[in-house]
């Protein structure tokens, strides 16, 4: 199997998230049988009104404007595809490494309502805004 890493962009956009959900995210990449890039960590109260104008969120209370949240693609042959299994596989390895870390995160894959692949929280419980 190989062992897939985290590149310059990926770390570069964990800026600012919580250091529990960055363990978690470079956890997984090691665990995951699907390569992954971080797309988006923290948000601006502007980006996060962007998104919900163009119908991709529904909240202006979104984890990413506090850095409890990340959004991660699967990366296949040099690009961004967006097929759901692939996100069951990561949602997989996201999974293992927050046990394996003891923290508690929520998958936005889980959603009843407007269910969300690359999103990646943690739990509003142990970790308040």
């Amino acid at each position: 199997m190989t062992t897939f890493y985290l590149g310059e962009r990926s770390l570069k956009r964990l800026d600012g998230v919580h250091e529990d959900l960055i363990r978690v995210v470079r956890h997984a990449i090691k665990l995951s049988s699907v390569d992954f890039s971080v797309l988006e960590g923290c948000r601006t109260v502007n980006r996060q009104q962007q998104l919900l104008e163009a119908g991709a969120t529904t909240t202006m209370k979104s984890r990413h404007l506090t850095g409890h949240a990340v959004d991660l693609g699967a990366y296949l042959c040099g690009q961004i595809h967006w097929d759901w299994p692939l996100y069951w596989q990561i949602a997989d390895a996201m999974k293992e490494a927050a046990d394996k870390e003891a923290i508690a995160i929520q998958w936005g894959g889980d959603w009843k309502t407007f269910p969300d692949g690359p999103h990646f929280e943690l739990s509003w419980q142990d970790y308040p805004p």
